[in-house]
């Protein structure tokens, strides 16, 4: 597993914190899982999608259903990713963001933190 680019976004102080990783195996995704859960201990949620081989998955990790897996792992297929897994954390800044903005929010972390690094 490598860590290939991070991307911080806010909005209403909600911070979004995306990271993509190029991954080979299912434990290479269980590592990195269990590394951000403890180094994010105090973030509300952590969706992920993932894609490698012929494994795909997606999670909403208590997000409204669809509101923040789905549009990472679109992302993910509109771009045709493979070895891939993205997950952004997030941290409630205490205001609801309805679900519009936060699947906005998740697809634009998602979307930000693929762009090639220079």
């Amino acid at each position: 597993m490598k860590l290939i680019n991070t991307y911080t976004l806010e909005i209403k102080k909600s911070k979004f914190i995306a990271y993509y990783y190029e991954v080979h195996t299912k434990e290479d995704i269980d590592n990195i899982l269990e590394y951000l859960k403890k180094e994010h201990k105090k973030a509300r949620h952590i969706p992920y999608a993932y894609k490698f081989d012929n494994l795909v998955k997606k999670s909403d990790d208590k997000e409204p259903s669809n509101t923040a897996g789905t549009p990472i792992y679109n992302i993910i297929m509109q771009n045709d990713l493979n070895n891939v897994f993205i997950a952004v954390v997030r941290y409630f800044g205490g205001t609801l963001l309805g679900a519009g903005l936060l699947t906005r929010s998740y697809l634009n972390s998602a979307k930000e933190v693929i762009k090639k690094v220079d």
